[in-house]
């Protein structure tokens, strides 16, 4: 019995001894590079948040990496440059027959798998630049920029401020924009499913404006002309002259339409 006691004595305080957390691994990537006025520069990651900063001369591009389980040498950052100015992506091994590849746009392929990296990127935008944010799961945010913007997510909110104009899509998260240009050619939409939005506009904007939700309220500071549904949580109507379209969709989150002081 004595013995019994003296073997399991030690095996007993062992176990309940907590576990050492691994350190988390980290690398860093950087980018610098010349991209022309009217030209985009388009962040693609998956795992991670993308961050855009007003800037001078060259786009700068910073990617830091980092795990706990995976190796984060393993995701390497692809820069591909083309017609409309640079991609630059966040590649993580390919498990599948199909290939994780870098392209511009909509283009391309990428699965993680069980791959634990984190890919936060900061990119520095000079005036003029568009600027183009994508990632899955991770938030947005582009900060005092003077160019055009599109951000889109799936898990993460999105917060711009621009001279130009923007556009941005998330499914679990709020949209927070504010938008300096009152002119713009295709259409503007905001979409997320589960999250507030909240764009602001210059005062002398004109815009035929539609603007959806299922929980939640609309408001807005322009007056508004309806020239379709008016209700509680669905609004078709212009402000100004109208015109140019503007799109705000949620389902489970208030919309609110700001004039810019």
């Amino acid at each position: 019995m004595t013995m019994r006691l003296a073997t399991l004595g030690p095996l007993v305080v062992a176990a309940a001894l907590p576990l050492a957390r691994p350190a988390a691994a980290q690398s860093e990537f950087h980018w610098k590079g010349q991209i022309a006025a009217g030209k985009t520069i388009e962040i693609k990651g998956v795992n991670g948040d993308v961050s855009a900063v007003a800037g001078s001369g060259d786009v700068e591009v910073t990617a830091v990496k980092h795990a706990r389980k995976s190796d984060p040498d393993e995701v390497k950052i692809e820069v591909v440059p083309h017609e409309g100015g640079v991609t630059i992506c966040a590649v993580y091994p390919s498990y599948s027959r199909r290939q994780n590849t870098c392209e511009p746009a909509e283009g391309g392929h990428m699965n993680t798998q069980d791959n634990d990296v984190v890919v936060d990127f900061t990119v520095r935008v000079p005036a003029g630049v568009r600027f183009v944010g994508r990632t899955v799961n991770g938030a947005i945010d582009a900060a005092n920029l003077g160019g055009d913007v599109e951000a889109n997510t799936v898990n993460g909110s999105i917060h711009v401020a621009t001279s130009g104009y923007a556009q941005a899509s998330t499914v679990n998260g709020s949209i927070t924009a504010s938008l300096g240009r009152a002119q713009w050619t295709d259409a503007l939409e905001f979409h997320t499913v589960n999250g507030a939005i909240t764009v602001e506009l210059p005062a002398s904007v004109s815009t035929e404006v539609r603007a959806s939700t299922v929980n939640g309220s609309i408001e807005t500071d322009f007056p508004l002309t309806v020239t379709g549904r008016l209700g509680p949580r669905r609004v078709t109507g212009t402000i100004g002259s109208g015109g140019r379209r503007l799109a705000l969709e949620t389902v489970n989150g208030s919309i609110r339409l700001r004039k810019a002081s």
